[in-house]
């Protein structure tokens, strides 16, 4: 079985090649905006389709936006399935059924009631992740029960809770003290008085941690996460429950308007985001998400300041630099290595290939982040910007080339930087792991192959279409006097038994 590390050099391949194999699944998102799609439990659902390299795309489905596990949330349905009113209405109560059990606004009142109580009636519910009121006591004595909750800890919600650690939908991987501390005193540094942490509740408590005097103390921060748990910590002002895969606001028009308030606060002035997303997550609505954000902050700016880009900062493994910077051309990757508390991998101080994969893509130029030369970083005047020790700058391509912290070598016959541990193929004919499977170029269009466009924009998709929905209407059509073919009947009863392999393959 593979360890950890070789399956992390496995997707780090994969998406340098341009995509996680020869089939996959992608988000389609629908260019009439009239068209709702139907809900989940956490809002409205994503259009997937799944896709395989030379044959026909299979019929477009809905499914959950944050879980790509059925387990997670087992909602599918296709794109032009018809549901009766019975259905409808049971899925609505379901929905229901899987929210909080209590309003933003019953939280706020608990918490403001936990607070006013001395510090030996302060309980927290380690089995319910719940503060505790003295009349709820007798209902979780038989729980594990965390007594005399100090204000401190109220202040680190992030360490009392248990993390969510799905990687596809929560990934609560929590950023150690090192690398918190760094982003505080940067944005400080930088002249940001408003954060807007978009699933990074860690940084938001550091923020709020500031003693008053401090020079970082005059921040002010918003914390957008899906996590429910959060909502017993922080007033309506401080917290919204979010979902950043299709940018839904749980509590309705009053979380979207504090947050639009807090973006274009000082007419837009002074506010960066900062998200960390799941790393399992696809990189596509995720983009979508940040650029409505943006459109919501540009909202709020003058026309002479129509021209500027909300800075962000967006934390997320290097091997993703293509995609990222696919939708957000002005972004770049810095040499940063941010770790986490509670991940196995993701932690400071290791060599080589054990280092942390995690980077901060910005739209801020690189020469005005300065990173700890303590640590080992250094300012490299050709670039422009501080590198990694072991980055070093390459003549032949004209830059600090290292993407993981390694000392990258030059291929000439590749014509760039490769990864030490690659070596030159003269089957593939460019750099690979020794030991690889030659196979044909993973890059390029799944319908026709070609190498110089994808799916989406491929000349022969309309035509592949065309005659799909035609063998489509013949299969279903039976000529007349004769019978119906039952086994296309029976198949399509079982596509719904089947779908979920869809969504978990």
């Amino acid at each position: 079985m593979a360890s950890p590390r070789e399956r992390l050099e496995a997707v780090e391949t994969e998406e340098s090649a341009g995509r996680g194999g020869c089939s996959g699944v992608e988000v389609v998102f629908s260019s009439d905006p009239a068209v709702p799609a139907p809900l989940c439990p956490h809002g409205p659902t994503l259009l997937f389709v799944k896709v395989n390299q030379g044959k026909e795309e299979t019929r477009r489905f809905y499914a959950c936006s944050a879980c790509r596990d059925r387990k997670d949330c087992n909602f599918f349905q296709w794109e032009d399935e018809k549901l009766s009113e019975a259905r409808l209405a049971a899925r609505e109560a379901h929905n229901r059924r899987c929210q909080p059990p209590l309003s933003r606004r019953q939280c706020v009142e608990r918490y403001l009631k936990f607070i006013e109580l001395p510090m030996s009636k302060r309980k927290f519910c380690q089995r319910c992740q719940q503060l505790l009121l003295p009349d709820e006591w007798e209902r979780h004595r038989e729980h594990q029960v965390m007594g005399d909750i100090s204000v401190a800890q109220l202040r680190r919600p992030s360490q009392l809770l248990y993390p969510l650690e799905n990687k596809k939908a929560n990934a609560q991987y929590l950023f150690a003290d090192r690398s918190c501390q760094f982003l505080v005193d940067l944005l400080s540094a930088l002249g940001f008085r408003r954060v807007l942490c978009v699933g990074t509740p860690r940084l938001h408590e550091l923020i709020r941690l500031m003693p008053s005097g401090d020079r970082n103390s005059n921040i002010k921060s918003l914390l957008l996460d899906i996590d429910f748990r959060y909502s017993q910590f922080y007033m309506e002002d401080s917290f919204c429950h979010y979902n950043m895969f299709n940018h839904h606001f749980f509590d309705g028009k009053a979380a979207l308007e504090v947050c639009r308030a807090f973006l274009q606060e000082d007419e837009g002035e002074g506010v960066i985001m900062v998200t960390d997303p799941p790393f399992g997550g696809l990189v596509e609505p995720l983009a979508v998400t940040f650029k409505k954000l943006i459109a919501m902050w540009k909202e709020g700016q003058s026309q002479s300041n129509s021209h500027k880009e909300l800075p962000i900062f967006w934390i997320f493994p290097y091997f993703f630099e293509s995609r990222i910077c696919q939708f957000f051309p002005s972004f770049c990757m810095l040499d940063y290595q941010v770790d986490y508390d509670n991940h196995a991998l993701y932690k400071h101080g290791k060599t080589g290939r054990k280092q942390s994969p995690v980077r901060i893509f910005t739209n801020i130029p690189p020469h005005k982040i300065i990173l700890p030369t303590e640590e080992g970083y250094r300012f490299c005047p050709v670039c422009q910007r501080y590198v990694s020790l072991e980055n070093q700058h390459c003549e032949h391509c004209n830059s600090c080339t290292s993407k993981d912290g390694r000392k990258w070598s030059h291929c000439f016959l590749c014509k760039k930087c490769v990864k030490p541990s690659w070596s030159h193929c003269s089957v593939c004919n460019n750099c690979a792991l020794p030991g690889h499977t030659c196979k044909d170029p993973k890059d390029g269009c799944f319908i026709c192959g070609e190498l110089d466009h994808k799916r989406s924009a491929c000349p022969n998709r309309a035509v592949r279409k065309q005659k799909q929905r035609k063998r489509t209407k013949m299969k279903m059509e039976p000529t007349k006097g004769q019978p119906m073919n039952h086994t296309s009947v029976r198949r399509k009863k079982n596509r719904r038994e089947r779908a979920h392999q869809y969504l978990c393959s």
